[in-house]
């Protein structure tokens, strides 16, 4: 039977929505001090009981007849899994999502070995994600990393000489007695070892992590003030180098912004995988628990994503679809989202925007697209929740 013509396949493709699957690996040798994420240090078959849930958990997923566009595996360290537990993984994955197009790791330093990074090969990964935070060794101590920055060389030249299409480093800033020539240097450093894509991370003190400790002891301090600087300078540093940004931390070369990401952020569908692992699947958004024993429970008991558990709506979308669409550079269309959440509470969001636009924290075009400016890009988070009262108050009035 022919095909399709090219133009009607192209055409075909883009109206079915995208999906992604995110793996979350929740072994961690030592827990940094800025870390919120669930881990836990792995202890006797820890490992092969995680592996085999995650095929429970996965044959209990009501798939579609959709391939899975993209896959991101998270952490806790995936490279903590041994090279056959991470084929294993991956082909347990693949049964049930097909081969993503794009497939991002997340790697430590530490972790990275050549048989590793074979068998991601292997497996079609097309992208890692290096957990740099900083090369200087003083400032990785006062985060409680476990890596050296000559292991941070080291796992580089392994990921580039392994041949993945795609390598991003994180990097983080703000951080406790950091000064500007100190993060200037780690970008220097960063773009001489010319990665295609770089997140850059302000600090956030997250509840019980040793970091929100040390502030509640008052042994660090915020200031707001310096974290605007350091944004502000990261911005003007990685534009002049090539690198552009596409949202409020994140930076890439033509064709290496994340995908996986940008479909989350664009509030289309995903499935996650394995305890904490979030979904945005099959008309609900919920998450697995935060805990490898009662994730464990629910599997045997036959459930999945028991927690924060809400059935999707124009309301709850719209919201999300708006403010984390702003945080991207090309910001949002606002007559497109109109059409594709009908029924959500547009009302609230035209009472604020005045005050964004005369507030000099948004522009808008004439198509109705808008978006945050530098200044707004600053105060996103400020934004945001203004936004989601705005729609949930909208909303209320409308149940009334």
């Amino acid at each position: 039977m022919a095909g399709f013509p090219p133009a009607q396949e192209k055409a075909q493709a883009a109206a079915v929505p995208p999906l992604g699957v995110y793996v979350h690996v929740p072994f961690c040798a030592t827990t940094c001090d800025f870390c919120a994420f669930y881990q836990t240090v792995p202890k006797g078959d820890a490992v092969r009981r995680y592996v085999d849930a995650v095929e429970t958990e996965a044959a209990l997923v009501p798939w579609d007849s959709r391939r899975a566009s993209t896959a991101f595996w998270g952490g806790g360290t995936p490279g903590l899994l041994k090279a056959a537990e991470i084929e294993r993984l991956g082909r347990i994955m693949l049964l049930y999502a097909g081969q993503p197009d794009e497939w991002s790791v997340e790697l430590a330093p530490a972790t990275v070995t050549p048989e590793r990074l074979a068998m991601l090969k292997q497996l079609g990964v097309t992208r890692v994600s290096l957990g740099v935070q900083s090369f200087d060794a003083g400032l990785l101590d006062a985060l409680g990393r476990q890596h050296t920055p000559a292991q941070v060389y080291r796992a580089y030249d392994l990921i580039r000489g392994a041949g993945f299409a795609s390598v991003n480093l994180d990097l983080m800033f703000a951080l406790p007695g950091q000064e500007e020539v100190q993060w200037r240097a780690d970008l220097t450093e960063a773009m001489r070892l010319a990665p295609d894509h770089l997140s850059t991370y302000c600090l956030t003190f997250e509840e019980d992590t040793a970091l929100w400790v040390k502030l509640s002891q008052g042994k660090v301090k915020l200031d707001p003030d310096k974290e605007a600087a350091f944004y502000a300078r990261t911005w003007e540093f990685l534009e002049a180098a090539g690198y552009a940004q596409y949202e409020v931390s994140n930076f890439a070369r033509p064709g290496h912004a994340c995908r996986h990401n940008l479909n989350t952020w664009h509030m289309h569908e995903w499935v996650g995988l394995g305890p904490s692992g979030a979904s945005q699947h099959a008309g609900w958004r919920a998450a697995n628990p935060p805990d490898l024993t009662q994730w464990h429970a629910d599997l045997d008991a036959g459930r999945r994503a028991t927690a924060d558990r809400v059935r999707l709506t124009d309301d709850l979308l719209a919201a999300d679809a708006v403010i984390f669409g702003l945080r991207m550079n090309e910001g949002v269309s606002l007559p497109r989202l109109r059409r594709r959440f009908p029924a959500a509470g547009w009302s609230g969001l035209e009472d604020i925007l005045p005050k964004f636009l005369l507030g000099g924290l948004l522009v808008a075009s004439t198509e109705g697209r808008i978006s945050l400016t530098p200044r707004g890009r600053l105060l996103a988070d400020a934004v945001g929740a203004d936004i989601l009262e705005a729609f949930e108050s909208a909303a209320k009035v409308t149940v009334k």
